[in-house]
């Protein structure tokens, strides 16, 4: 009844074919991300006293709420995590979080951008976005651990290639819902493209593409533990151990210092999406 189709021997060759044409290329991609991204934000990190750590984070928080309770309980929690003993790992699962992250949005806000302005190009882009967002995570690992081998680089390819479809997709759509009379108003006065771009959408469409690093921070961890089955180590091995030898324990602990950490970035965030309207009614002002 049915015809006798399969995809798996051509898969399989072109990836041994790229491991072997392309091996020591990707080897340098995982030394240069290694070496000046990963292990010097680790090592900085963890330098850091965890003092200064809090004083920051309540400094930051205070900077993005302009509230002085979440801004204490930010601190509070970030001081429980200490307290569980997770601290060192910790900023091993924010090391790897920044560095996806950034490289999310040094990928996703251009390509944002181009897709707002090309529908052809939108039109090839969506459906990519759309294999990246469905396609579980473990069939992407494969290629990538072929690629990268065991560690933390296919860790952080991983959570791009699950955490950057958000991104993308919210850039687009906040750059093409810019009111078009101010765009034909702001245009009226001779502005340049690249003038249009940095001076009218880009800050009109801020809350759009700060909603998108949001959820591309989120997405990121929540491939900490996925993360850990490849050899990234972070809050998420002790989860994983948890798993293996049934230890609900510390499987539960770590798993509510990701909690916490994902909470706090997540207000943080949003609360610089906001516009300044919006935060003053949140705070009661007007």
């Amino acid at each position: 009844m049915f015809l006798n189709l399969s995809i798996t021997d051509p898969i399989n060759n072109f990836v041994t074919w790229l491991v072997s044409h392309y091996g020591e290329f990707f080897h340098g991609i995982t030394l240069f991300l290694l070496h000046y991204f990963l292990i010097p934000l680790e090592l900085a990190l963890r330098w850091i006293p965890p003092w200064a750590v809090l004083i920051a984070l309540g400094l930051l928080g205070f900077h993005a709420t302009k509230r002085f309770l979440p801004t204490f309980l930010f601190v509070a929690c970030a001081y429980l995590i200490g307290c569980f003993g997770l601290w060192d790992k910790l900023m091993l699962t924010l090391a790897l979080m920044m560095v996806s992250t950034f490289l999310c949005v040094l990928i996703g806000i251009p390509l944002g951008i181009l897709t707002s302005k090309s529908n052809r190009l939108r039109s090839i882009v969506l459906p990519v976005l759309d294999v990246m967002q469905t396609m579980p995570g473990f069939v992407y690992l494969i290629p990538v651990l072929m690629l990268f081998n065991l560690g933390k680089v296919p860790a952080i390819f991983a959570t791009i290639i699950y955490a950057l479809p958000p991104l993308i997709r919210l850039t687009d759509l906040g750059i093409r819902q810019v009111d078009a009379d101010t765009k034909e108003a702001a245009a009226a006065f001779g502005t340049s493209p690249w003038q249009m771009l940095i001076g009218v959408e880009l800050p009109l469409a801020r809350p759009s593409i700060m909603a998108g690093i949001n959820q591309t921070i989120m997405m990121a961890l929540a491939m900490v533990v996925v993360a850990s089955m490849i050899g990234a180590r972070g809050l998420g091995e002790d989860v994983l151990e948890g798993i293996n030898t049934l230890n609900v324990g510390k499987g539960s602990q770590a798993g509510i210092a990701v909690v916490i950490l994902a909470i706090i970035i997540d207000r943080i965030s949003q609360a610089y999406g906001m516009e300044a309207r919006q935060r003053r009614l949140l705070n009661g002002k007007r």
